[in-house]
């Protein structure tokens, strides 16, 4: 990868790794424009001040706008979910493992 690409790849991530972006994200995934209200109780335990933050952050990034009817992703917020979709499958699969790693107690003996 290039320097150029591992810049692209760490300002996606910095902004992405912001508390609530990816769920703000994701409670905007189904197309339908949401009100702040409406989103806020979709992202869940979100302060206000903290989803202001996330949405002018998405927004200069250009992955979510304001419209009449509430915020939206833009045509690049809906790529970016779209890339993003696998996790959904990949973390059910990881979940599994994550279960068969949990060590079971031993039985309990009595002398």
């Amino acid at each position: 990868m290039s320097t150029k690409e591992n810049a692209a790849v760490s300002q996606l991530l910095a902004l992405l790794e912001a508390r609530y972006a990816l769920r703000v994200l994701w409670a905007l995934r189904d197309g339908h424009a949401q009100t702040f209200r409406l989103l806020q109780d979709s992202v869940g335990g979100i302060t206000p001040n903290t989803l202001n933050t996330r949405i002018k952050e998405l927004r200069e990034a250009g992955v979510v706008n304001h419209g009449s009817e509430g915020y939206s992703l833009t045509l690049s917020g809906q790529d970016l979910l779209k890339r993003l979709s696998d996790l959904q499958a990949f973390a059910g699969k990881w979940q599994l493992t994550q279960i068969k790693k949990v060590p079971v107690a031993p039985p309990v003996t009595s002398k």
